[in-house]
């Protein structure tokens, strides 16, 4: 259920507060669709009813309104109606508490009314179901609603700044964690205008750094229904989307890239998110996650001195300029952009938290908190008044539970001493809630003290890290500097039987690092989701209740280092592989280009590998498909045991196979295969199909009349005066030998 109507659209929309309402819009739809596909089909083919990002706006009443927050807040609101049209009732401080309880009761009735409603229905129908996020449109409590919601849903967008959605990302997150989804999905790769140079090698780092933020199924932006099977790339959403269907120019190729998600997915869904900390997301509404340069105010030190100066800067905001992306929109380079804020507490991972969790679930175990969701805190935070929640409130019910955590033995970060209880209240129960602030903030002055069997830290807190507080950096990088760290984007879960750790090399260049895990007593593995093999990690030691790894990683490789097998072992020591060159195989290919694609009839014969898009023939330099490069080649090795082709460079994609063997997809660093099991001794013949995108095709096209041209699609063209993009194989491709150093 996608929630946006163009304009020409608009009408009626149904009361999200009216249980009754939503059953029957519900019905007409969705129900019709279940009874014109009748009971058994559906069963079969209905799993997931979806609701898309929240675009329909806002709303403040309801035919049940009245009674709705009576039977919630304890007074009648007609009484005090002025205040919603902003007419003072008795003062501004009472006003306020009134509107205060108007709001809480629109994000109680959008959590429980709608999305509790349509979770029933959902049940009802024996369907999942899934949604995305509440804020910033609807007045809420932005993680209340994913208690009802089976899989949890964000929203990433690509090469899109002003429309990227960071709170949505870490709202969808925290909101799975704390209410124990063990599926979040988000929707990936939204693009405000396409480029056509989207190809899975320059998405993968934007899917991992997601991955590594939480994410664990993307839906992919965007697949739209092509009724021609002539017009090529056909059918778009105009031009919002990266371009995820079947006239897409790599996409039978593209299946290497969509079986690597999978594949990290599948890993990603085991066990449960480790997180150390949890942030309090306050009572004032609408609210929201934070996102980690929120918390920069009271964690200072935990983000290093590089990173409070490079904020200083931004926040300033004094001659920077604006900038564009894409090219016809400007946007504010001081935005909140979560690509520069990975590892931002350099060890640590954070969920934020909402009261509903606190009030209702929290509990100590073995001296952390959990919310029933599978995830043990070391600590909360509770950091009072920040940007876009400017007031100290706190309820009786969240500072009575407070207190009772701490005396438990909870570890709790608090800012200053809250001075509002929010909404109407007698004076007795103001009385109360005065008493347990007090009794929390009973040493305000100190930085830290003790109660019960707690710890009560005061805010901000300036150490450089909290293991202090028996709480050590999940994983660290011991020979690298700050700056280093931070562009390797990691995640950890746990399970019965393994602890997983997810690492992404963000940058586009080959990395070798040690790795310091929280873990001992196990053996760690790598596996390559690219390649789905498993192998040892040659070079590991554990010492002080820590395993350290030396990884080695490519450009924007990632993987998982997994811990499974217990040991005894302390040291391991071995032979990493490097590979020897053996032969080289730049010259004499031949070339089949797609006539369908309108490239050169017949094979193009190349002494040397060539950018197709300096080729003097515009059949070739403007060509977008595939092509097919082969050539034969004497294998003259004394076996063929662990060899290896490497491609050197490729644009974009490419397909291997030795004598009819299929060897592989290549599509990201490095483009490199084993070829050990289709090699031959003598004789062999290569073949290796070449897939670029459809951005030259498309620039070449708008030269010629439109009777001439392959192409044909509904997203204007925006790539007058750009450079064509470079394509094909540059090599120098080399038959390699894997050795042991």
């Amino acid at each position: 259920m996608k929630m946006q109507l163009a304009e020409q659209e608009k009408g009626l929309e149904v009361d999200k507060f009216n249980p009754e309402l939503i059953r029957f819009q519900l019905d007409h739809w969705f129900g019709e669709a279940v009874r014109s596909a009748g009971p058994e089909l559906a069963s079969k083919v209905l799993e997931i009813l979806h609701f898309d990002s929240w675009e329909c706006g806002s709303q403040n009443w309801s035919s049940v309104f009245q009674v709705e927050f009576k039977k919630r807040r304890g007074y009648d609101l007609v009484d005090y109606l002025p205040v919603m049209a902003g007419i003072p009732v008795e003062s501004a401080d009472f006003s306020e508490k009134v509107l205060y309880d108007v709001r809480k009761t629109i994000a109680d009735l959008v959590a429980d009314n709608f999305y509790g409603t349509v979770a029933q229905i959902a049940k009802e129908y024996n369907v999942k179901l899934s949604s995305e996020n509440v804020a910033p449109t609807m007045m809420s409590d932005a993680l209340l609603h994913y208690k009802y919601v089976d899989y949890p849903g964000g929203e990433f967008w690509l090469k899109s700044p002003t429309h990227d959605k960071p709170f949505d990302m870490v709202d969808a997150i925290s909101g799975g964690h704390i209410y124990g989804k063990d599926i979040i999905q988000a929707e990936s790769f939204t693009a405000l205008r396409m480029d056509w140079d989207e190809h899975p090698g320059n998405l993968k780092t934007t899917a991992d750094r997601n991955y590594a933020l939480g994410i664990n199924r993307l839906f992919y932006h965007v697949f739209v229904h092509n009724p021609w099977t002539d017009r090529k790339p056909g059918m778009t959403l105009d031009d919002i989307g990266t371009f995820f269907q079947r006239d897409q120019t790599w996409w039978k190729p593209g299946k290497a890239w969509f079986d690597y998600c999978q594949r990290v997915q599948f890993q990603l869904q085991k066990g449960k998110p480790v997180i150390d900390l949890a942030v309090f997301i306050g009572e004032d509404f609408p609210s929201r996650s934070f996102v980690p340069d929120r918390l920069v105010p009271f964690i200072p030190n935990v983000f290093g001195a590089a990173r409070l100066e490079s904020e200083k800067i931004r926040l300033e905001n004094e001659g920077q300029p604006t900038a564009k992306m894409p090219k016809e929109v400007t946007y504010s380079k001081n935005i909140t952009d979560l690509s520069q804020w990975i590892n931002p507490l350099n060890g640590y991972q954070y969920d934020s938290f909402n009261a509903d969790v606190l009030i209702n679930r929290a509990k100590l175990v073995k001296g952390k908190i959990s919310f029933d969701g599978g995830i043990e805190y070391g600590a909360l935070f509770f950091p009072g008044s920040h940007k876009m929640g400017p007031n100290t409130i706190l309820s009786l019910a969240s500072a009575e539970k407070i207190l009772q955590l701490l005396k438990d033995g909870a570890t709790i970060f608090v800012d200053e001493k809250p001075n509002l209880q929010p909404g109407i209240r007698s004076e007795a129960d103001q009385n109360k809630w005065q008493n347990v602030i007090d009794e929390i903030w009973n040493n305000a002055n100190l930085s830290t003290w003790k109660i019960g069997k707690g710890t009560v830290i005061k805010l901000p807190y300036l150490g450089n890290d909290f293991a202090s507080l028996g709480i050590t950096q999940d994983v660290y990088f011991p020979n690298l500097n700050r700056a280093d760290s931070e562009r390797l984007a990691w995640a950890h879960r746990k399970s019965e039987s393994e602890d997983l750790y997810f690492l992404s090399n963000q940058k586009n260049e080959k990395r070798i690092f040690d790795a310091s895990f929280r873990i001992a007593g196990k053996v760690p593995q790598w596996y390559n989701p690219v390649t789905d093999q498993t192998s040892a990690l040659a070079n590991w030691k554990i010492e002080n209740g820590r395993t350290i790894v030396s990884i080695t990683l490519d450009a924007n490789e990632s993987g998982f280092v997994i811990f499974k097998e217990e040991t005894k072992e302390v040291l391991a020591k071995g032979n990493a592989s490097e590979f020897e060159k053996v032969q080289v195989l730049d010259e004499n290919w031949e070339l089949q280009f797609d006539t369908t694609f309108k490239g050169p009839k017949g094979v193009v014969k190349t002494t040397k590998l060539f950018n197709w898009s300096t080729s003097e023939n515009d059949q070739i330099k403007y060509y977008s498909g595939t092509v097919v490069y082969k050539k034969e080649f004497i294998w003259k090795g004394k076996d063929a045991n662990k060899i290896w082709l490497d491609l050197g460079e490729i644009a974009n994609m490419a397909e291997v196979s030795i004598n009819g063997k299929d060897c592989g997809t290549l599509w990201t660093f490095p483009f490199k295969t084993d070829i050990s099991q289709a090699l031959q001794k003598g004789k062999n013949t290569i073949e290796i199909k070449v897939t670029n995108t459809w951005a030259n095709k498309l620039i070449g096209d708008q030269k010629l009349p439109k009777e001439e041209r392959l192409t044909w699609t509904t997203a204007p063209f925006r790539l007058e005066g750009e450079e064509l993009l470079k394509a094909g194989l540059f090599g120098p491709v080399m038959i390699l030998k894997e050795k042991n150093k």
